[in-house]
């Protein structure tokens, strides 16, 4: 069948997994579902210890067998060392057919992809991939399809059921001997473990392990001891120094300046641009440029932004320290300063991801949003977004919030350069969909900006300005007119992943590459 944004989705796929095409992005609004529950193992007897010597010791006391789901958490990102840790016991143990459902994964974890090759590892469901095991995914070496979720769409799915953690392994900075745990303290401090929050609830089998014991208890607990089976200490979880991976950077390259310059004038000159804003910026050079530009502009109108949200970097914490932010809702530290922040500003808040991003709760703060910037690897000419895979087909990028945050915000802007390397952004059409065009209202490049034609009273409300507009067509065609109008990638007929719209419908396939 074909979805509503034109992605062919092989009938097959749509009956294995009991799914539908996508078919618009608040297609799902107003329907109910029954949460789903775990099996919950009852410690009445207070005598009981939680520690366990070692991860296999947890692993064993958790009935771990061929064919389970385990979940992780990312929140030390490029400096994760749970997800090795667990599975290397897994392997030795001689456990197959597993399952990783993990909020994100990345180069830190290339070592699965050789337990893919094993077939100890046969799913991937999580809302990044990269590196070793994108390869893995993309050249087919995975048993089952990968699944590819955005992070409001990842917690929707384990509290609705599409998938169900076995156990859940949950890397804490801090933690007391009966499970309360912490993102804070200690010496591998992440800032939140928001998106460990959902699986903590929802798995039948809840183990956390920690690099630094500490009294009992340990509060204010992110994780509670209620939702712990197993507590596990062990030298090192995590190294926060690599919580700032490469996508965290702040630029001195002109045109992502000239972008940023853009930006800020738009969100300037907008109807939504008042005392109370609510605002989301990406990691990305541009966006993150954007913050300070933003602050001469507040301090001249004397307007402050109500709420940040998101993954959040240093500069927006800057922003809050001097007054130009009342609170910031955290579902994310995407570097030290961050983390910093939340330690010791009373207004800087944690909040789990179903309440940050998920579309089949009772509101997520997605919903009030004034203004996101996103980046993307691809947009064309129907405003349709890929920030997963590459210009060669491989799987190697993250849904991670947008099209979460593109759905929620009143106006979502992509900034992304019009090329990258002799590669056009702005194309006829995306390799792969993930954000659906219908939720993007802006497209800015260092050649010109461009409205959604469904954002009449955007094209209003700039009709006088002085910003150089385009159509998203001219944008397309400039590219093209620079690169030539690029090869399409040959794949084969095996899909490989499901890209999952946020409320569960299939936004599109991705098929094995052709080498």
């Amino acid at each position: 069948m074909r979805n509503k944004i034109g992605r062919e989705i092989p009938d097959e796929i749509l009956r294995e997994y009991g799914k539908e095409g996508f078919q618009g992005s608040f297609y799902r609004n107003g329907s109910y579902y029954r949460k789903a529950a775990p099996v919950v193992r009852g410690v009445a007897d207070p005598r009981e210890s939680k520690m366990v010597s070692s991860i296999r010791e947890a692993l064993e006391k958790c009935g771990a067998r061929d064919g389970m789901v385990f979940s992780f958490h990312h929140h030390f990102r490029d400096g994760d060392y749970v997800v090795n840790m667990v599975m290397k016991e897994a392997a030795d143990m001689g456990l197959h057919d597993i399952t990783i459902c993990a909020s994100s994964l990345g180069a830190a974890h290339d070592p699965v992809a050789e337990y893919i090759e094993q077939g100890i590892v046969t799913e991937i469901q999580s809302s990044g991939v990269r590196g070793k095991i994108g390869e893995a995914i993309s050249r087919g070496r995975l048993k089952r399809p990968a699944i590819i979720r955005s992070h409001g769409g990842r917690v929707r799915a384990i509290e609705e059921g599409d998938v169900h953690i076995d156990i859940a392994f949950i890397g804490a900075p801090t933690c007391d001997e009966y499970g309360n745990a912490r993102a804070l303290g200690g010496k591998s401090d992440c800032g939140v473990l928001s998106y460990s929050m959902a699986d903590a609830q929802y798995a039948d089998h809840v183990v956390v392990i920690t690099d630094c014991l500490v009294p009992y208890p340990n509060c204010p607990a992110s994780i509670s001891q209620a939702n712990v089976d197993y507590v596990c200490v062990v030298d090192q979880i995590g190294n926060p120094n690599k919580i700032v991976s490469n996508v965290v950077r702040m630029t001195k390259d002109v045109r992502e300046l000239m972008m940023a310059r853009y930006c800020t004038q738009l969100m300037a000159e907008s109807p939504y641009f008042r005392d109370g804003f609510s605002f989301q910026t990406g990691a990305a050079g541009a966006t993150l440029a954007v913050n300070s530009m933003l602050k001469p502009i507040l301090e001249e109108r004397g307007i402050r932004m109500g709420f940040a949200i998101g993954g959040i970097t240093k500069p927006m914490c800057d922003l809050l320290e001097e007054g130009l932010v009342r609170k910031i809702v955290d579902a994310q530290a995407f570097d030290l300063g961050a983390i910093e922040s939340l330690r010791s500003n009373p207004n800087h808040f944690e909040i789990s991801t179903s309440e940050y991003a998920n579309p089949m709760n009772k509101g997520a703060y997605v919903n009030k949003l004034d203004f996101v910037l996103l980046g993307a690897l691809e947009v064309d000419v129907d405003f349709n977004v890929n920030v997963v895979t590459g210009s060669d087909g491989i799987v190697r990028g993250a849904p991670g919030g947008h099209p979460d945050t593109a759905a929620g915000a009143r106006c979502a802007i992509i900034i992304a350069p019009l090329i990258r390397g002799r590669i056009p952004t702005v194309c006829d059409r995306v390799v792969t969909a993930v954000t659906p065009g219908e939720c993007v209202d802006v497209v800015i490049t260092d050649y010109g900006i461009a409205i959604n034609p469904r954002r009449t009273d955007l094209l209003e409300a700039y009709r006088d300005s002085k910003l150089p507009f385009k159509t998203i067509e001219e944008l397309r065609d400039m590219a093209y007119a620079i690169t030539g109008k690029p090869e399409e990638i040959s794949f084969k007929d095996r899909v490989v992943a499901l890209v999952e719209s946020r409320d569960g419908t299939i936004m599109d396939v991705i098929r094995e590459i052709d080498e």
